[in-house]
């Protein structure tokens, strides 16, 4: 059985199995027949997405905002589940796996929204589906995907077993596991708020605020169109942030000033949040940033948070952060020495569920029992 770690975002959509990993804008447009198809420019997975899902076409990520005539992307929580996620889970989930593919899934939702909509979630991707790809030399490729079982957790989650697991699901960093842990995950349109204590889920402390990147985004385009007279899609400004620059109309616009100055405005406002939420959280061990707004945020926020921050490994994307654990617990869950009934995360039994079965003493060859034992709090499913 395959494992595919899922990450549906506001700003963008991750997936990674063994093979490999995707990422690309959560854009969603209507396809339109291109009369001229070059064959210059990207040729990456993610690139000219085309894909058929049911009875409708859809061009995907930055292929619908180059191409489509309408775009649509949304920072709305109903929005994203009823109009977005099967199309986009599916797209990622069709390029990760082969043409005929039989899949467990690991994803996550936001704290504030996990319990509300973690069935929705699993109800709305498992099952039999075929996603075709039309790709730009005329060649359709229809997958045939069925996802078997589909476990959810709180989103930053995925962050602290990327650190906790190797890519086998073996727990291997000991210190992790028994440490007290907060985990800042900066989205693109909510910030969420973690905290594990020997590998406990602790509710207290774990919240989702409104306040990622987007609003920041926000202030630059509401500053631009003030300057150019140009409304800018906040899909459409990741470049320009990120070199300081955006030429609208041939005229270039020099933001990289601006840039600084509201993140470190946005860096201080989230920082207060962290010390006012968890001021009587006295003892977590350290803090992890993580998501695709800490790469941004990261400078101007560690030095203002009252802790001891764990520096983002230089080199990587952080936006990977989370999917790439939800893969690892997967191997974890459903490795070929666990058994099949291992317990699955829901937000309703935690964290008094009992602890999973071991066999031979040991689970999945991992290198800490007592690490192992103290995942009780996941709760079963299917």
């Amino acid at each position: 059985m395959e494992v595919l770690g899922i990450d549906v975002g506001f700003g963008f959509t991750k997936a990674i199995n063994n093979k490999k990993s995707v990422i690309f804008k959560s854009v969603i447009g209507d396809s339109t027949d291109i009369q001229f198809k070059s064959t210059l420019g990207e040729k990456n997975s993610s690139s000219n997405l085309h894909v058929t899902i049911g009875d409708r076409s859809y061009f995907i990520g930055n292929f619908a905002e180059q191409q489509s005539n309408v775009r649509q992307y949304t920072l709305d929580q109903e929005k994203l589940m009823s109009d977005f996620l099967k199309v986009l889970a599916l797209t990622a989930t069709g390029i990760c796996c082969d043409d005929t593919a039989s899949i467990n899934v690991v994803s996550g939702l936001p704290v504030g929204y996990l319990k509300q909509d973690y069935k929705r979630f699993t109800e709305i991707i498992s099952g039999h589906h075929n996603v075709t790809f039309h790709r730009q030399d005329g060649e359709d490729i229809t997958k045939s995907i069925y996802i078997h079982k589909v476990q959810m957790m709180p989103q930053p989650v995925g962050s602290i077993f990327n650190l906790l697991m190797d890519e086998k699901g073996n727990i291997i960093n000991k210190d992790l596991s028994q440490q007290k842990i907060g985990v800042v995950d900066i989205g693109f349109r909510t910030t969420d708020f973690t905290i594990f204590d020997n590998l406990h889920y602790i509710e207290r402390g774990s919240v989702t605020m409104d306040t990622g990147i987007s609003k920041s985004f926000s202030i630059i385009a509401n500053k631009l169109r003030q300057e150019s007279g140009v409304t800018i899609e906040l899909y459409r400004l990741y470049k320009a942030v990120e070199t300081g620059y955006i030429k609208i109309k041939g005229k270039e616009f020099n933001i990289s000033n601006l840039r600084d100055r509201v993140y470190a405005h946005s860096a201080s406002a989230l920082a207060g949040d962290i010390n006012r939420l968890w001021a009587d959280e006295w003892d977590i061990d350290a803090i992890i940033l993580t998501g695709g707004g800490s790469v941004e945020l990261a400078k101007h926020i560690e030095p203002l948070i009252d802790g001891n921050v764990i520096p983002m490994e230089k080199g990587t994307d952080a936006r990977l952060n989370n999917v790439k654990g939800y893969m690892k617990f997967g191997k974890y869950k459903w490795g070929t020495d666990l058994p099949s009934d291992l317990p699955d995360m829901t937000p309703k039994d935690l964290p008094s569920d009992p602890a999973p079965p071991v066999q031979n003493g040991d689970t999945n060859g991992s290198a800490d029992p007592k690490a192992q034992k103290n995942l009780k709090w996941l709760k079963k499913q299917g």
